[in-house]
């Protein structure tokens, strides 16, 4: 299943973001490797990034949850759990 992912920051995210950084991009490429994360983006307002966005691809909300408890912008309160949102989509073939 499909789904949009909107992670907006937690309150100075910035720095949290810069020391786990690193990881997070390993960890998202690994999954565009597999299939699970189809694209993902910066969530920007006013010329100011203040978030992230995924599409990812999933089986069900256990490999999603299982992904969650790995991301380090997760683990390092680098994204606002509280707006953190999880929206079922269904994306055109890249064909």
């Amino acid at each position: 299943m499909q789904y949009l992912v909107i992670a907006y920051d937690n309150e100075g995210a910035l720095e949290k973001r810069l020391k786990v950084r690193d990881a997070h991009i390993e960890g998202t490429k690994k999954l565009m490797a597999e299939g699970k994360v189809i694209k993902a983006g910066a969530l920007i307002e006013e010329d100011q990034m203040v978030g992230s966005t995924l599409y990812v691809d999933f089986e069900n909300d256990d490999e999603i949850n299982e992904w969650l408890s790995n991301e380090p912008y997760v683990q390092n309160n680098v994204w606002n759990m509280e707006e953190f949102q999880i929206v079922p989509v269904k994306l055109l073939p890249k064909d």
